[in-house]
């Protein structure tokens, strides 16, 4: 499907930057508007195949731009895509109904943009041939997308339920870890509860800050940051479930300091070392080594488990890929600890140990 001409509209001039290139790299004419009236004026003058509307603009929003363009001649035969950092679902019911065709949330993948342009843009032409198949393809594709945006929302609201209940848990346990009067059975299962309420935490944490990288939201608070006993800390945290798993917890720690999110890189270690104890045999050694190359900070996870096959390398980085041959844990911390190295500007890969695999992860 042939797209000729598109009209970007967008307060943000880093966003329409961002949408030019993109349409540059695809050899896709554009008009760049900086408002809603200017969008106007120049939907009236010029025949588009496709135009792309921000949601909040001062003064004329994109939903009101939206059904203006209705209004025109020939209004009802280009395509319009909201494109925005709103993810509610009121927001996208209220797109639909001024007109618009899709919804594209922000940060968005270039490619992605591109092919949610052509099929906009083909069933708005459909339209035209076949009213009642065009209706129903984009009925249903709707549908999908009101879920998707249910399905988010839930999961913000439930993380955030969880995190109160979790912490109260994890109080208790500690007091009776403190208690002296406590025997060891108590202190054994409180130990336990103490380790899996904290990798609980963890899961939820990470929920919430992937939902904030996708809205382009997770930015680190950098402080400087004791690097020894940062690692020290974590090991402590997750000695337990070594022991518990047969696993021995190895540190080779040469470098010193820097400045990162103490809270983000403590989860990403934390993540990738409860990655490796999950998959390594029992009565073998996880290592982690930390040290400085330059201007980089090099951290590397070694276990001695399966492996990972070249070809599922990047994979393993993707939400919910939960099977035992990806070596994730969980499906959640491996992606978390991918956009938490990249919002550090660093960069996360995975070696062959031969056997076992090694975690890498290279910050600035």
């Amino acid at each position: 499907m042939v797209v000729e001409r598109v009209l970007v509209v967008d307060d943000n001039p880093e966003n329409r930057a961002l949408v030019a290139a993109t349409l540059d790299d695809e050899g896709i004419g554009y008009t760049l508007a900086r408002d809603g009236h200017e969008a106007l004026a120049a939907a009236a003058q010029t025949r588009f195949d496709c135009i792309l509307l921000d949601v909040r603009m001062p003064g004329l929003d994109g939903v009101a731009v939206c059904a203006r363009i209705r209004a025109l001649p020939d209004g009802d035969r280009v395509a319009i895509l909201f494109v925005t950092a709103q993810r509610e679902v009121a927001t996208f019911d209220r797109a639909l109904a001024a007109g618009g065709d899709d919804f594209v949330t922000k940060p968005f993948r270039p490619d992605e943009l591109i092919v949610r342009i052509q099929t906009a843009t083909r069933l708005r032409r459909m339209s035209a041939v076949n009213q009642v198949l065009a209706n129903e393809l984009r009925h249903q594709r709707d549908e999908l997308r009101r879920l998707q945006l249910q399905k988010e929302q839930l999961s913000q609201f439930l993380v955030h339920d969880l995190k109160n209940p979790v912490n109260s848990i994890l109080l208790q346990a500690q007091r009776v870890l403190r208690h002296t009067g406590a025997d060891e059975r108590s202190r054994d299962a409180a130990g336990k509860i103490e380790s899996e309420s904290r990798a609980l935490l963890r899961m939820i944490t990470n929920l919430l800050d992937l939902g904030k990288a996708e809205e382009g939201l997770l930015a680190p608070a950098r402080t400087t940051v004791d690097l020894p006993a940062l690692v020290t800390s974590v090991i402590g945290e997750l000695e337990p479930r070594a022991a518990g798993a047969g696993v021995t917890l190895v540190t080779e720690v040469s470098a010193v300091g820097a400045e990162l999110d103490l809270d983000l890189v403590r989860r990403v270690i934390a993540n990738l070392l409860d990655n490796a104890i999950a998959h390594a045999p029992e009565g073998s050694t996880v290592t982690l080594s930390l040290e400085t190359r330059g201007g980089t900070l090099r951290l590397r996870i070694t276990d001695r488990g399966e492996g990972v096959p070249e070809h599922r390398r990047e994979q393993v980085f993707d939400r919910f890929v939960s099977d035992r041959t990806t070596l994730t844990n969980r499906g959640l911390g491996l992606a978390f600890c991918r956009v938490a190295v990249e919002a550090h500007g660093g960069k996360i890969w995975i070696e062959d140990a031969a056997p076992g695999a090694v975690f890498c992860v290279d910050l600035p």
